[in-house]
């Protein structure tokens, strides 16, 4: 079993927790909140495009995740996902050019990457980078030493992502290999989803997770996912994926589906099972 971890915290002038430095202070006192404070996550109305062009890849998204929820978003290839899940971590290679995000009540649509970051907002990437000469424990060590405000040691660290290995079907020296460099495919999603583990995030986008995963490491990563999940009952979930497989191992909430850059469709499993049946070209119709 995992090792629990110690963190910090401050606290403002109404008493409210706050995990981390100055500046993420100084973004927790934006006027613009939601009235609902209760709501985990948010989006209204957004739209987004690369920098480097003028094509509208976002047009006009509203999604709305409460704590503990898991949100299951579907489409085709170049739908806008990915985009979206970029967008939302303030990837500065799209821009915002219309509506707003919120987190936790608070209007975080010109955050920048890390204050999202260390506010509780993760990212679990499609194609996770090769960091040459930065182990994964020397990676982890920072990540969480910013998330919790606190200079953490290497062997605290170390003790808890004992436990995650484990549980992840990941050999006992993995840490100590340099971060994504050398990893088959399915090593990169567990990685992933151990740092989902460790970093104890509020919410959760996942781009793609099974993208390249045979059935064993998809089952694998799903139980990780899972776990983390059964830990952290309050964890909103946003999955992005193009198969269903997945969500017959999670069980999402709330399935919608995102077709030319807007969510034509929300339901639940039936939703996602329809659309193993009739295809995209069924919800096509809906952006014309």
């Amino acid at each position: 079993m995992s090792q629990p971890l110690r963190y910090l915290v401050t606290r403002d002038a109404t008493g409210g927790q706050l995990r981390n430095c100055s500046t993420y202070y100084h973004y927790r006192r934006s006027a613009n909140t939601l009235t609902d404070v209760s709501e985990l996550f948010r989006i209204e109305d957004l739209h987004a495009k690369p920098i480097e062009g003028d094509t509208e890849i976002l047009r006009g998204i509203d999604l709305a995740v409460q704590a503990g929820e898991i949100h299951a978003i579907m489409g085709p290839n170049g739908s806008g996902k990915s985009t979206l899940a970029s967008t939302l971590l303030a990837s500065p290679e799209y821009e915002v050019t219309r509506g707003r995000i919120f987190y936790q009540g608070d209007d975080i649509t010109d955050w920048p990457t890390d204050v999202r970051a260390k506010a509780g907002i993760f990212l679990a990437f499609q194609y996770p980078q090769e960091i040459p000469g930065v182990s994964v424990i020397q990676f982890l060590r920072q990540a969480l030493s910013a998330r919790k405000g606190i200079d953490l040691s290497i062997l605290e660290l170390r003790l808890s992502t004992m436990g995650w290995m484990k549980r992840l079907g990941m050999d006992s020296g993995f840490v100590d290999r340099y971060l994504n460099e050398g990893f088959s495919g399915g090593e990169k999603k567990r990685n992933e989803i151990m740092q989902m583990a460790i970093l104890e995030p509020e919410l959760a986008i996942l781009d793609e997770t099974d993208s390249g995963l045979d059935v064993d490491a998809l089952r694998t990563v799903a139980k990780g996912i899972r776990e983390v999940k059964a830990d952290r009952p309050n964890l909103g979930i946003v999955l992005i994926t193009h198969y269903q497989r997945l969500l017959d191992e999670l069980a999402p909430d709330y399935v919608h589906i995102l077709v030319d850059g807007r969510i034509v469709a929300s339901g639940g499993m039936e939703l996602a099972a329809e659309l193993e049946r009739d295809g995209y070209e069924a919800f096509r119709s809906v952006t014309q």
